[in-house]
């Protein structure tokens, strides 16, 4: 029998970047094997960006959702199957009403191995026909991942009520079979 010392010692990072990191954490919340998500920011210059910053668009980082999962009970391919069914991954730095490179569909890859799954899962789903066009999804090397505030963790589970949780999340949910 696993103990909780042995889940977290087998435990799997990754992070992803679909947009608001909201939509992304209301997701994959709910996605068997996930044990614990953060969102953050990833992928820019400075250190300890504010939300105000990487907002304004001027820091490079983008919104990200830094996953730990159990690869016993979720693979990293599994995990991408659901990246690319929550966003769409077509729309340069942009999705829905939210634009700005902040907002960019991106992998950030914390090995060669995930590197390679990331590659084989983006040129799949490219070749399935079920996105509008072509993928525009970055890979890259995961760098410092800076964790967003307290206030911006768990929104969804503490915000239902708000309108852009009414509006966005709530039909994502929806749409992908998840509870709302």
């Amino acid at each position: 029998m696993d103990t909780e010392q042995d889940k977290v010692d087998t435990a799997a990072i990754a992070t992803l970047g679909a947009g608001c990191y909201w939509c992304v954490e209301a997701v994959l919340q709910q996605v068997e094997g996930v044990l614990g998500l953060r969102s953050g920011f990833m992928g820019g210059a400075g250190e300890s960006p504010t939300y105000e910053e990487v907002c304004s668009g001027t820091s490079g980082h983008a919104e990200v959702v830094q996953v730990r999962f159990d690869p016993a009970r979720l693979s990293y391919a599994d995990l991408l199957a659901w990246f690319w069914r929550l966003h769409d991954p077509t729309t340069l730095n942009r999705q829905g009403n939210d634009t700005g490179t902040q907002y960019r569909s991106v992998i950030f890859v914390h090995d060669e191995a995930q590197k390679a799954t990331a590659l084989e899962s983006k040129a799949a789903a490219d070749a399935s026909g079920e996105h509008p066009g072509p993928i525009v999804t970055e890979i890259s090397p995961a760098s410092e991942f800076y964790e967003a505030s307290e206030s911006h963790q768990d929104y969804y589970r503490r915000n239902r009520v708000q309108g852009y949780c009414q509006l966005v999340i709530a039909p994502k949910l929806d749409k992908l079979g998840l509870d709302s």
